[in-house]
């Protein structure tokens, strides 16, 4: 009853108010349930992240159409460039949508020859083919760090039989690099030879490389070979810190960690040069030398100066036979001892026949040796080494030692000549030092400065973390703030007019006989009961109405039986 008692007096005191009154009443009501609901949506809306972003038509319809089938929030941004859901489902939602392979990208690879129609064209088929390739080297080269986008044409040939028609592919590369990003040369050689080692018959110099602001990345250098590329560059720098490594490692025992510092700079030589030289050595002994060829010629010939007469023919034209006389004739037998009578016929005819001369001949014999000996030639072929070490300049500076007295006092004193000369020849023999090759060591004592650059610390106030923590705090910070205000400055001032209004009410007055509206009964509202209301429309309905009186308290008896 004391609900039904209140609601009345409240309406009644609403029918009180003037329309201005009431009309005002409304507003703060509702401006305080917009701004409520207002601040607890925003307390409630979750942090939008990026999910994917420069999306073509096609991935973009494939993948809100996943994002709806799983019920997942999504908006637009940057003029619909980006696509954006709650922060806590970015990762998975990208996994989901990865694994239906989402999204597919601009380019297409050689998925395009899977649907290849029935009756297609030769023509059509090369084009096909190349559209592919240039799909898949894009999507290869995409996945670099610094690589946004990557578009990759290709200019292929037709195939000729004849040799001197014959060209080589080429290829124009155009990079869409992330903001602050860029490319050294070696990433952009790598890019350059993955292209020209995925297309046949494709030399490196024929690949072009731009990036997004057309500036050409795959330029050689002006003076072509003559000019250090970053590779020696690197190597220089990596074998002056080699270097710094071995004296500061060889003299910190000694001196201490930070009481050596060293520098090293390398006169490297890059020159490329290859020598081929032929020489001759004098003529060797023939037992040393190296026989190449031998020939041997030898001849017999015996002449006569007399011919042997006759009828020509065979038997004459036969040569002469060689003297059968013996070398040494014997002595002539004396006619006495012969017993021969010089009278005698037959001796007589003996001594008085004359003797035939002996015909006489000649005899030559000739033979020639000739000897061809091997030339001795030396033919050497000798390529210079790239990356001599042409001179080495070096220099060390060593911090004073510090000393400790009897006292207890430190100090620093200079190192002698004897410790600075033992440190020196360690610093030669670490770094190879060559005088004949033109190298300088130069070593210096001095006392270091101690003073320290004293960096000053990020205050509290400009730390990020601190930054974001108050960014949060300020977000339910203001939240309360504007609470407070509809409570204290709409609200509160509100019911208090409304009391006011209440306290100052008339209270009705009712004719005798007439018996007052009850809340609990449906009487008009328009004015709030009290006790001592009702207590005195009570007793003047009992003198007026004993009977209604008398039944109502038999009733009242009869329920609490």
């Amino acid at each position: 009853m004391a609900d039904n008692n209140s609601s009345s007096a409240l309406a009644q005191t609403l029918n009180q108010l003037s329309g201005s009154q009431k009309m005002g009443l409304i507003l703060a009501v509702a401006a305080l349930i917009a701004v409520a609901a207002g601040l607890w949506m925003w307390g409630t809306t979750p942090d939008y992240r990026i999910l994917y972003s420069n999306l073509s038509d096609r991935d973009g319809g494939a993948i809100i159409d996943s994002l709806q089938q799983m019920n997942v929030p999504y908006k637009f941004a940057e003029g619909g460039g980006a696509l954006l859901v709650p922060a806590n489902q970015v990762h998975e939602v990208r996994l989901r949508l990865a694994s239906q392979g989402l999204p597919k990208g601009g380019t297409v690879g050689f998925e395009l020859m899977e649907n290849q129609k029935f009756g297609t064209s030769e023509f059509l088929e090369q084009v096909n083919y190349k559209r592919a390739l240039e799909g898949e080297l894009a999507r290869s080269v995409q996945t670099l760090a610094s690589v946004q986008t990557a578009r990759i044409h290709l200019a292929i040939p037709k195939p000729t039989v004849f040799v001197k028609d014959q060209e080589s592919p080429t290829a124009s590369v155009v990079l869409a690099l992330y903001p602050g990003r860029t490319l050294d040369a070696g990433q952009v050689n790598a890019i350059v030879h993955l292209i020209s080692s995925s297309v046949p018959n494709m030399p490196a110099k024929n690949v072009t490389v731009v990036d997004q602001s057309g500036t050409l990345l795959s330029a050689p250098p002006d003076n072509g070979a003559l000019a250090l590329d970053a590779t020696q560059l690197k190597y220089i720098h990596q074998m002056e810190k080699d270097y710094v490594k071995r004296i500061e490692d060889i003299v910190s025992p000694l001196v201490g960690a930070h009481n050596v510092h060293a520098e090293v700079t390398a006169d490297v030589d890059f020159t490329q040069s290859e020598q081929t030289a032929e020489t001759y050595k004098p003529n060797q002994p023939p037992n040393q030398a190296a026989v190449l060829s031998q020939q041997t010629l030898e001849s017999n010939s015996t002449n006569a100066s007399a011919t042997t007469g006759g009828i020509p023919g065979a038997l004459s034209n036969q040569p002469p036979v060689p003297a059968t006389a013996p070398l040494t004739a014997p002595p002539p037998q004396p006619a006495a001892a012969a017993g021969a009578r010089p009278n005698a016929p037959g001796a007589a005819g003996a001594a008085a026949a004359p003797a035939q001369p002996a015909v006489p001949t000649s005899a030559s014999n000739r033979k020639e040796t000739t000897t061809n000996f091997q030339v001795d030639r030396t033919i050497s072929h000798t390529k210079m080494g790239v990356g001599a070490l042409r001179r080495l300049s070096v220099a060390v500076v060593l911090n004073n030692r510090t000393v400790t007295d009897a006292a207890g006092k430190m100090s620093t004193r200079p190192l002698t000549e004897r410790e600075k000369k033992q440190i020196t020849d360690l610093i030669k023999d670490a770094v190879g030092f060559d005088e004949k090759r033109g190298d300088t060591l130069s070593v210096l004592n001095s006392a270091f400065d101690s003073h320290k650059e004293v960096i000053p610390d990020v205050p509290l106030w400009k730390q990020p973390e601190t930054l974001s923590m108050v960014k949060e705090g300020l977000k339910y910070v203001v939240i309360a703030a504007v609470a407070l205000f509809l409570i204290l400055g709409v609200i509160r001032p509100a019911f208090r007019n409304l009391a006011r209004v209440l306290a100052t009410a008339p209270e009705p007055r009712f004719p005798p006989g007439e018996i007052p509206p009850m809340t609990d009964q449906g009487g008009q509202p328009g004015y709030a009961p009290s006790y001592e209301n009702n207590l005195g429309a009570a007793k003047q309905m009992a003198q007026q109405e004993p009977k209604i009186v008398a039944s109502v308290v038999k009733e009242w008896v009869g329920v609490n039986e």
